[in-house]
């Protein structure tokens, strides 16, 4: 796939199937998320490449979650356990922060923020599928325990992984409203 194409036709796959990327496709995978924006070298980005049993254990955890904490009611609580079971693999990104004078913390996410984009480009330039969820699991103290995430550190989200059950639609072209001609006042 031609790299213009690939950014201005991503879209996310939520349809995934088995086969998992193979090892040479994940180690793809890996190299784009190390090759993204990281001011002075930090690399504060932690990736838990989770599959198989551990699929059912994080399922487990959103469980344990739902159930335990404020703000998930009990719908949540019914479908926490099947929902790392959307894909044969699940990447969960998290920050690993590093103390540094020159590189605040808001940097350093979008480091880990970046690396997500670069793997799911990833995954669709070897004609994988994927798509980057968040929601009340990545606010988990709860999950971010059971993974091993320190408090001070933040899940920026799960991508999941595998093979398109159907072609990946791609959705319409946005109106462009977000870019404009700078206007810069030197007198404000």
């Amino acid at each position: 796939m031609d790299a213009i194409e690939l950014l201005t036709t991503r879209s996310s796959m939520p349809r995934l199937i088995a086969p998992a990327p193979d090892a040479h496709s994940l180690a793809l995978i890996q190299q784009a998320a190390l090759r993204v924006p990281d001011h002075m070298a930090l690399m504060p980005v932690r990736c838990d490449i989770v599959q198989g049993d551990s699929l059912i254990a994080l399922g487990q955890l959103f469980e344990k979650a739902a159930r335990t904490e404020a703000g998930f009611n009990s719908q949540d609580v019914d479908r926490a356990a099947q929902l790392p079971l959307r894909a044969p693999m699940l990447i969960v990104v998290s920050t690993a922060y590093q103390d540094h004078d020159k590189v605040p913390k808001t940097e350093q996410f979008a480091t880990a923020a970046c690396a997500t984009m670069a793997m799911q480009q990833a995954c669709f330039a070897q004609g994988l599928g994927a798509i980057w969820r968040s929601g009340p699991y990545t606010h988990s103290a709860t999950v971010k325990a059971g993974l091993g995430i320190a408090d001070h550190d933040d899940i920026v989200g799960f991508l999941y992984v595998g093979t398109p059950a159907v072609p990946t639609p791609i959705k319409p072209a946005k109106e462009n409203t977000i870019f404009r001609m700078a206007k810069i006042d030197i007198n404000s």
